[in-house]
C-alpha cells in the first residue's frame, strides 16, 4: 500500500553518478576494470543515476506519502476535540476569542500559546507522571504525542512534520517512518517522565525531533551513496542545535526533544539502512559479488538496536520504580532550562488555597504567596484552576 514505481531520490542531496569526467567524484570498484586499461570508461557509457540502478530493489521504492498527513489531521482533529472538550465560557468564564463559542481560547495569561487549559490536557490525556506511575496510565506515555498546548504549539509542529516526514515518507515508505516517528515520541515521553516530575507535557515535538535524528544517522549508515554530506550534516546539525537551544527557554519541554531526537538517531540506524553503492553497481555483474551491506554497517545496526533496546527497558523500569531522574544528575534540569533575570525556571504547578465565602472566592498562591480575592458565585473547577495559574505567574 501507498507504493509506487518511480524513481525515488534521496533527501537531502542527489547521489552520485558515474560521471569520470569530474575527476573529483569517487566512483565504486568495476569488474571490468581488470581487463580494460585506465581509460575513463564512463564517457562510453550512458550515464545513468545511483536509483536507476537501484531499481528492482526495495529499499530504492518511491512511495506515495499518505501517513504522515494522516498523523497531521489526526493532530489536528485532536485539537479540535480538545477545545470542544475544554468549553472555556461555561467551565472559565475568561475566555478570548470570545466569538468562538465553545472553542474560544483561555485567557492569554494562562495560555499564550491560544489553546485550552492544563487541567482539560491532563483530563484527555496529556503526560502526569503520577498518573503514569501510580494510577497505572502508562498509555499517557502514547496519547500525549497527540495533545498541544494551543493553535501556535500545533502549527508549528505540524509546519515541520509535513516539510521533513513526506519527504522522508516518499524515500522510505509509511512503515518505516510511521515507526520512527510513533518510537520517537514514546521514547522522549520517557525521558520528559523522568525529569520534569510535576508538569504536564504535551505535543508532538519529540517525534518530530525523531525524524530529524534518523534523518541524520541515515546519512551515516549510508555514507557511499551521498555527495557533499559534510555539508548536509554541518547543515542538520545546525538546525538541531539551533531548535534544542530554543527549548532551554521555560514552558519548553526540551527533554521530549533530546530523548525523541536520540531515539530517532539510534532507529534511523536500524529502520533506514540501504545497500551501498557497490553492491547496487554490481549485483547484476556476473561472477562474485560483494555483501548486500558493508562490514560497518552492520556494526552500526547492531550496537544502535543494543542501546535501542536497553535504553527503553533502563527507562521504563526506572520510570514506573518512580526514579527521579534529577536526584541521579544534578545539573541536567539546565538541559530543559537556563533561569536568567528575565525568567523563572520553576516548573512546581501551581497550587493554590482557596476559601470561599458568599460570593467571594479568595485566593492564595502557595508558590509566590500573592493573594487575590473575586466575586464569583459557585465557581467551576476548571475556573478555580485558571485564577489559581494565573495568580501564580
Amino acid at each position: 500500500m501507498g507504493e509506487k514505481d518511480s524513481e525515488t531520490a534521496p533527501i537531502w542531496e542527489k547521489t552520485r553518478q558515474r560521471e569520470s569526467s569530474n575527476n573529483n567524484n569517487i566512483h565504486p570498484m568495476d569488474l571490468e576494470s581488470s581487463s580494460l586499461s585506465g581509460q575513463q570508461r564512463s564517457l562510453n557509457r550512458s550515464r545513468s543515476s545511483y536509483e536507476e540502478r537501484g531499481r528492482g530493489v526495495k529499499e530504492f521504492r518511491s512511495w506515495f506519502s499518505w501517513l504522515i498527513p494522516c498523523f497531521v489531521v489526526a493532530n489536528v482533529v485532536v485539537f479540535v476535540i480538545t477545545m470542544y472538550v475544554n468549553n472555556c465560557p461555561k467551565k472559565s468564564g475568561d475566555c478570548f476569542a470570545d466569538f468562538l463559542g465553545r472553542f474560544s481560547f483561555q485567557n492569554t495569561r494562562e495560555n499564550p500559546l491560544l489553546g485550552p487549559s492544563s487541567l482539560t490536557l491532563q483530563t484527555m490525556g496529556g503526560l502526569d507522571v503520577k498518573k503514569v506511575v501510580k494510577g497505572d496510565e502508562g498509555w499517557r506515555l502514547l496519547s500525549c504525542n497527540w495533545l498541544h498546548g494551543g493553535v501556535v504549539h500545533l502549527l508549528v509542529n505540524m509546519l515541520t512534520l509535513l516539510f521533513i516526514g513526506i519527504r522522508m515518507e516518499r524515500e522510505f515508505g509509511f512503515i518505516r517512518i510511521g515507526l520512527l516517528y510513533l518510537i520517537s515520541g514514546f521514547g522522549g515521553s520517557i525521558l520528559s517522565a523522568l525529569f520534569l516530575r510535576s508538569n504536564i507535557s504535551v505535543g508532538a515535538s519529540g517525534a518530530v525531533f525523531g525524524l530529524l535524528g534518523g534523518m541524520l544517522s541515515e546519512i551515516f549508515i549510508n555514507w557511499t551513496i551521498y555527495s557533499n554530506k559534510i555539508v548536509t550534516i554541518i547543515t542538520l546539525v545546525i538546525i538541531v542545535a539551533v531548535n534544542l537551544g530554543l527549548g532551554v527557554l521555560p514552558g519548553v519541554d526540551n527533554f521530549a526533544h533530546i530523548g525523541g531526537f536520540s531515539t530517532g538517531f539510534l532507529l534511523g540506524f536500524v529502520l533506514l539502512i540501504r545497500p551501498h553503492y557497490g553492491w547496487i553497481n554490481q549485483r547484476n555483474a556476473p561472477g562474485a559479488k560483494p555483501h548486500r551491506f558493508k562490514m560497518y554497517q552492520g556494526i552500526l545496526w547492531t550496537i544502535s538496536l543494543l542501546l535501542l533496546v536497553a535504553g527503553f527497558i533502563t527507562g521504563l523500569i526506572s520510570l514506573f520504580n518512580n526514579v527521579d531522574g534529577n536526584k541521579h544528575c544534578s545539573w541536567c534540569h539546565y538541559l530543559s532550562c537556563i533561569p536568567t533575570s528575565k525568567w523563572s525556571c520553576n516548573r512546581e504547578p501551581a497550587s493554590c488555597t482557596t476559601t470561599q465565602l458568599g460570593n467571594q472566592l479568595s485566593m492564595t498562591c502557595l508558590r509566590n504567596g500573592k493573594s487575590a480575592s473575586y466575586i464569583l458565585a459557585n465557581p467551576s473547577d476548571s475556573r478555580i484552576n485558571s485564577l489559581c495559574v494565573q495568580l501564580c505567574r
